[in-house]
């Protein structure tokens, strides 16, 4: 057998049925009308974000990345939480404005950006973290064109990048930012030009679980964001140090070491160069924030056996679990934590893999991995599903659809 992720913290079995949010997902379920759902609990989202506040120093603005959850609920709850959003579209612009955010708490990274996303984030009051001197001077002149002062920061490539990331983000050459040697000229450019300069966003990597790394990483950002405002000659008002905290997603993982980080971060802005002093910190988080709280539930339609090996056939799949069926960047497939939500504590009886419905091998949710007896109708719980599960799989794929999605 195969083994399976770690399940997160936070969902206890009911009368043996795994419970969210207080209630078994066969009563989410029920009041959903229908399989697949997701399921996002409020308290866990919260619980995090209180984690990370008593872990930094308090001086660490906290900012949620639209990307890894843009569900309407779950960005109002944030908007109680967190201090800005980072967001990476014209389409998450209109998402956060849907959903009552103030546009100030809003920054713009991503590499080509649309005149048209451009202007509306001008329009708007939304700090852009600008990708190149080509990017700068159409945002110049857009916010001629409207009367308004734009708001620009610059991403900044640096020549580092997060050791055992998922997904390295600096460091050579990137589509993503500006090498850093060309930065203090466009830094200097955008204030001479009258623009709001809002400083720098460092952005090394991503989902790494290792917490001396983050906190290298990390103290790597503030050196460098001082060597290049003080090479721009203008006072630095804001960097974004980037995310890169990671979450357990298969076995062996263990979580990252905040009190580690949180102190590390807390020595170097106890002894900031002079540059920084005036400085505001943020870093952006979405997958550590809202991925451990989400759970999608689906359902076995079949039960059918194949040359001795068991399959659970689900109504869900890789149409919305796409990470899960290790076709969202993975380079050899892992089991992410699964489970039968309707015989959460039974014993494990048999190995079994979970596919879903479509017509492809690649739609595996689990691979022969051990589990309790299972059959027609009994509900299977994919954790680890709050962050790039609805709004990074291919739900239009053969027709599918969307799976529902509640905030609990």
């Amino acid at each position: 057998m195969k083994p399976l992720g770690p399940i997160p913290p936070g969902f206890p079995a009911v009368n043996g049925i795994l419970s969210v949010g207080g209630r078994p997902v066969t009563e989410w379920v029920e009041q959903a009308g229908d399989t697949p759902l997701f399921l996002y609990s409020a308290d866990l989202i919260r619980a995090r974000v209180a984690q990370l506040r008593d872990a930094m120093p308090e001086r660490l603005a906290l900012h949620y990345a639209v990307k890894a959850n843009p569900f309407d609920p779950v960005l109002k709850l944030f908007a109680e939480l967190v201090d800005g959003f980072d967001i990476a579209s014209g389409g998450e612009l209109a998402v956060v404005q849907r959903a009552g955010i103030d546009a100030s708490r809003v920054s713009f990274a991503g590499p080509g950006k649309r005149d048209r996303e451009l202007e509306a984030a001008i329009a708007a009051g939304v700090t852009l973290n600008c990708e190149s001197e080509a990017e700068v001077r159409r945002a110049l002149g857009i916010g001629d064109v409207l009367g308004c002062t734009p708001r620009l920061a610059i991403r900044v490539n640096p020549s580092f990048d997060l050791k055992g990331s998922g997904m390295k983000m600096g460091g050579g050459a990137k589509p993503f930012g500006l090498d850093a040697d060309r930065v203090p000229a466009l830094a200097r450019e955008i204030v001479g030009a009258g623009a709001e300069w809002r400083g720098f966003h460092i952005f090394a990597g991503s989902q790494a679980l290792d917490a001396e790394a983050i906190a290298e990483t990390q103290e790597q950002a503030l050196e460098l964001a001082a060597q290049l405002a003080r090479q721009t000659g203008a006072s630095l008002p804001h960097c974004n140090l980037g995310g890169g905290m990671g979450i357990p997603y298969f076995p062996g993982d263990k979580p990252v070491d905040l009190a580690l980080v949180g102190e590390r971060l807390g020595q170097r802005f106890a002894a900031l160069p002079d540059e920084l002093h005036e400085t505001g910190f943020c870093i952006e988080l979405g997958r550590y924030l809202v991925g451990e709280a989400g759970v999608y539930v689906t359902r076995i339609v079949d039960r059918k056996v194949s040359h001795g090996e068991v399959f659970l056939v689900t109504d869900g799949g890789l149409h919305h679990q796409l990470a899960a069926s290790g076709n969202f960047g993975t380079v050899v497939r892992r089991n992410y934590p699964v489970a039968i939500a309707t015989r959460y504590d039974a014993a494990v009886e048999e190995e079994a893999s979970v596919v879903g419905c479509l017509c492809t091998p690649l739609d595996r949710l689990a691979d022969k991995a051990g589990f309790p007896r299972a059959d027609v109708d009994d509900l299977v719980a994919v954790f680890c599903a709050g962050a790039y599960g609805a709004s990074a799989s291919p739900a239009a794929f053969l027709g599918q659809g969307a799976a529902a999605e509640v905030l609990v």
